[in-house]
């Protein structure tokens, strides 16, 4: 089966519609049998940007659209907007395949929150489908992002969660929020962070993107795409930060369409 991962769309001020429209193509094109949208679809919360937002998704020809909100969605109680305009759906299974999302986000603050009640149903959930590929999707990210400065804006109770996803043997975490492609490897599962797919904001990387995961015979392969450009494995982002600590070469001349 084919996911593809986009995060960070931002509607509102810092958005680049043509790059969206961009990337709406080059999915709709993939025919993938979900799309797992991790978050911060608005800037700030606000009907205008909802209303935006879901104009723009709507273009989206998946099979199957899960969506996750973002703290960016819960500001100016944007939390009674976002079921509104976007179903909430907390467990997706497609074949052999479970797709869970958590919701990390909370009103009006930037770090996140899983909390015990709804850690406690994680591991539930997953003990449920011990014999499936297991997904788990959730705006922010449960482990530091290089490149991206100070963090204190992870999830507080972070050490519960990657607990209960490495106890209850997790293949693959989706996160967002950082504006940062990035992957982990703990054990044997995968931690993919998303870049933002729309936003003017970027960290650590000089192109909008998303990701695009391949799961056969329960073996994951998540590849960055660029908006307009070409595949990047992982590894290879990896590598190409390390040539850029040792090097003075631009940045964008690795990174680039």
């Amino acid at each position: 089966m084919l996911i593809v991962q986009i995060s960070d769309v931002h509607c509102g001020p810092m958005f680049n519609q043509e790059t969206f429209r961009t990337a709406i193509r080059e999915i709709n094109a993939l025919s993938p049998d979900s799309v797992v949208i991790t978050g911060d679809l608005t800037e700030d919360g606000i009907q205008s940007q909802f209303k935006q937002a879901a104009r723009e998704l709507k273009q989206l020809k998946a099979k199957n659209t899960i969506y996750v909100s973002g703290n960016h969605d819960y500001r100016a109680t944007g939390y009674l907007l976002f079921r509104q305009y976007f179903p909430f759906k907390q467990i997706t299974q497609i074949d052999n395949t479970v797709i869970i999302v958590l919701s990390s986000a909370r009103p009006d603050r930037d770090d996140g929150e899983v909390g015990h009640r709804q850690n406690l149903w994680l591991e539930n959930t997953l003990k449920k489908h011990k014999n499936h590929t297991k997904i788990v999707a959730i705006h922010h990210h449960i482990i530091p992002v290089p490149d991206t400065g100070a963090d204190q804006i992870t999830i507080i109770d972070a050490g519960d969660v990657l607990r209960s996803l490495t106890k209850s043997k997790t293949n693959l975490v989706l996160c967002g929020h950082r504006h940062r492609p990035w992957r982990w490897q703990i054990e044997k599962m995968q931690v993919v962070h998303a870049g933002s797919t729309s936003c003017e904001k970027l960290r650590g990387f000089f192109c909008n993107s998303y990701n695009v995961i391949q799961i056969k015979n329960n073996t994951i392969n998540a590849k960055l795409k660029i908006v307009g450009g070409g595949y990047i494995d992982f590894k290879e982002i990896v590598k190409r930060r390390e040539i850029l600590q040792a090097s003075d070469i631009p940045r964008h001349s690795l990174f680039s369409r």
